[in-house]
């Protein structure tokens, strides 16, 4: 069972959701004694603001201020900070929550914690919460991003290739799902910008492959993610503080893990094949160097004009092998570019394709699924700047300007003309605690892609097909 929520025979406490449009109904609902305590602490129902109602053996009840604004009220982060506001081993149920699907979701990720490597017990507990009837979909979203956030949260003296490939293992036990781990000869062979990539690491690079059916001859849908267990940069060696985070470069990988735990535990009617190209990107005298000149899967030479701009070289191989297969949609996830986050932000991922109907899809179940995406264009006349004078493409640009764009075109090259492709340059981290979402690694548009991939693919008006 998920950290914060207790089995549905627990007895609980009433929490009370409540908007200021609402309050002097609940406040005339209440008895006397609690209304007027109510009132004389100033209780307004503003967003975050929680109360704790008396009782005649201590407590009674609590009640949770939603703020005026109807989408904030609906959303998971509403009853994000309740698990460690309320007190500690306590146990509620949730009354007249708008959603009360993002209730549950938001109180899951809002109890989530990464203690796995202290020792002894937490130092605070979490109130836990009887989820009601119907909400297990919101659960197993939880379950999938509270198990990403865990992988983008271990250091990487303890989440190196080979731990990410046997998390993508684990991923089809726990689903009935086929894997198989490619590494050695046949990476070198069939992946050789991944074994670029991670020629400097004395931890050997792995490409893992997952593949689940949850409809015989359905759509397939292929996700990609970069998994650089941690970025020195290379040869082309960031400074020490661009590194602090660098554990968190395989959150593409994670986000897209988590999509597919949510598709597989949905049973999903769709095909699926998640890769993940995992790889540490150290400094060593294999490493690979500015300048040299690599193939990748599909043929083309890359010449290397910054040993930084590593994760496009993996995902391109990732995107290489996925469009052998034909699938009806392809998305690939990635902590790509710093100029994305310059443009947009830690909290909104940069989406590209050209396909209207994939940006439609994944735009819309964004912001169904409060897991906002932003739409920055593919604009064809900055490819001009990844040309080389000795290879088919460099793999970064010699302008200082749209460093997303042009990184989102390079990925292009490797896709096949005309498929219906998204690339999400996301943050992966959340800079500090908010409601719902703690300090450290998030897994951001694993909900946006799992609810848009089934309308896209098997939808009324079966766009993907």
């Amino acid at each position: 069972m998920l950290d914060g929520l207790a089995p549905a025979d627990a007895p609980t406490l009433p929490l009370y959701a409540v908007t200021p449009v609402g309050l002097d109904g609940f406040l005339a609902s209440l008895p006397a004694p609690q209304a007027g305590f109510l009132r004389a602490s100033g209780f307004a129902a503003k967003a975050q603001e929680l109360r704790l109602l008396p009782g005649g053996e201590g407590l009674a009840g609590a009640v949770l201020g939603l703020g005026p604004e109807a989408t904030e009220a609906a959303s998971p982060w509403a009853f994000g900070g309740a698990p460690f506001a309320l007190p500690p081993e306590t146990t509620w149920r949730i009354e007249d929550a708008p959603d009360p699907e993002a209730a549950v979701l938001g109180w899951c990720l809002g109890a989530y914690r990464f203690n796995q490597l202290k020792t002894g017990a937490p130092s605070r507990s979490q109130a836990r919460l009887v989820p009601p009837p119907g909400t297990e979909p919101a659960q197993q979203e939880a379950e999938a991003i509270c198990r990403g956030r865990d992988l983008i949260n271990l250091p990487a003296s303890h989440l190196g290739p080979a731990e990410l490939a046997e998390a993508v293992q684990a991923l089809a036990l726990r689903h009935g799902a086929r894997s198989e781990i490619i590494e050695g000869a046949a990476l070198a062979e069939g992946f050789p910008a991944v074994q670029a990539v991670g020629g400097g690491s004395a931890r050997p690079s792995k490409v893992a492959v997952l593949r689940w059916e949850g409809a015989k001859d359905g759509p397939l849908l292929a996700l990609c993610g970069k998994g650089v267990c941690f970025d020195t940069g290379g040869l082309d060696l960031k400074p020490s503080s661009a590194m602090l985070r660098m554990k968190k470069d395989m959150g593409g990988a994670a986000a897209v893990m988590a999509a597919a735990e949510m598709l597989m535990a949905a049973q999903a009617p769709i095909r699926l094949l998640l890769l993940v190209g995992a790889v540490e990107n150290a400094v060593s005298s294999t490493a690979f160097r500015p300048m040299d000149v690599i193939r990748t899967r599909k043929g083309l030479t890359v010449e290397i004009g910054n040993t930084d701009a590593e994760g496009r070289l993996v995902l391109a191989d990732l995107l290489a092998f996925a469009g052998e297969s034909a699938p009806d949609l392809m998305i690939d996830c990635a902590t790509l570019t710093g100029a994305a986050r310059v443009a947009l932000g830690p909290d909104v991922p940069a989406l590209f394709s050209d396909q209207k109907a994939v940006v439609n899809s994944l735009l819309t179940a964004g912001l169904e699924k409060n897991d906002p995406l932003w739409n920055l264009p593919l604009q064809k006349s900055y490819g001009s700047w990844l040309d080389s004078s000795v290879a088919d493409t460099n793999n970064v640009s010699t302008r200082p300007m749209a460093g997303a764009i042009v990184a989102a075109l390079f990925l292009q090259r490797f896709v096949p003309a005309d498929a219906n492709w998204a690339h999400i340059d996301l943050y992966a981290w959340n800079d500090q605690s908010r409601p719902g979402r703690p300090e450290g690694g998030e897994i951001q548009a694993a909900r946006a892609i799992a609810r848009a991939a089934v309308r896209f693919l098997t939808g009324p008006d079966n766009a993907g097909r």
